[in-house]
């Protein structure tokens, strides 16, 4: 079965042009290209949309507000495509359900990997954007343990599989300086995402910079 994709942009150049290049695809249908957030949450309370492709600044409804809405009410799962000058959002996209943030400068195919990998369940945050997550959070010194955050809650091996996480480390990288199999620091996340009720690897890095689940 096809992705069922539905595109949310204000600039028609950039609406129309992916909706050509996700056709060229044959594992894509577009169901719509809309021009802002409202119109993306319309659409997608009457039809079964499995993602939606969010620019961050629109008109009516931003890209971030749309997440939270989605997130909330449809099974439809949003996927940020933005710009260098989207500091300021990131934060709250991941925070209300984003399955991915990327740059718009990517190649097509990066993009149509971000689509697939959120469809299947996975979520795709670049480097870049982990960076400015970080900086955007006050992350402008190393450290080992977050005072923000409840530890009490937490085994010190879970703890030290969060640090690390918000280091951005992989499971891989983590498992190695840890000392332990990619098994089991995957099954310290499960634990950690069960206590805390978060949803994935990134947001486990925002609670553990800043204390705050939303």
């Amino acid at each position: 079965m096809n992705i069922r994709v539905i595109i949310a942009d204000d600039n028609s150049f950039i609406r129309e042009g992916m909706r050509i290049i996700l056709n060229t695809y044959g594992d894509f249908e577009v169901l719509a290209a809309v021009a802002d957030g409202a119109e993306a949450v319309d659409f997608c309370r009457e039809h079964e949309v499995d993602v939606a492709l969010l620019d961050v600044r629109m008109p009516n409804m931003n890209g971030v507000e749309a997440t939270r809405i989605l997130a909330e009410e449809t099974k439809t799962k949003p996927l940020i495509l933005t710009t260098f000058d989207d500091d300021e959002y990131i934060v709250d996209a991941v925070r209300y359900g984003a399955k991915g943030y990327l740059l718009k400068n990517n190649d097509p195919e990066r993009i149509c990997d971000a689509i697939r990998s959120v469809y299947h369940g996975h979520n795709v945050l670049q480097n870049v954007i982990l960076d400015k997550l970080k900086l955007s959070l006050g992350e402008n010194r190393q450290h080992e343990e977050s005072p923000a955050i409840d530890k009490t809650l937490f085994t010190e091996r879970e703890l030290e599989v969060m640090s690390r996480i918000a280091k951005g480390l992989s499971n891989k990288e983590i498992a190695k300086e840890l000392y332990i199999s990619e098994g089991t620091v995957a099954n310290y996340i499960t634990s950690v995402l069960s206590k805390t009720s978060l949803e994935h690897r990134t947001q486990i890095a925002i609670y553990y910079l800043t204390g705050r689940i939303r």
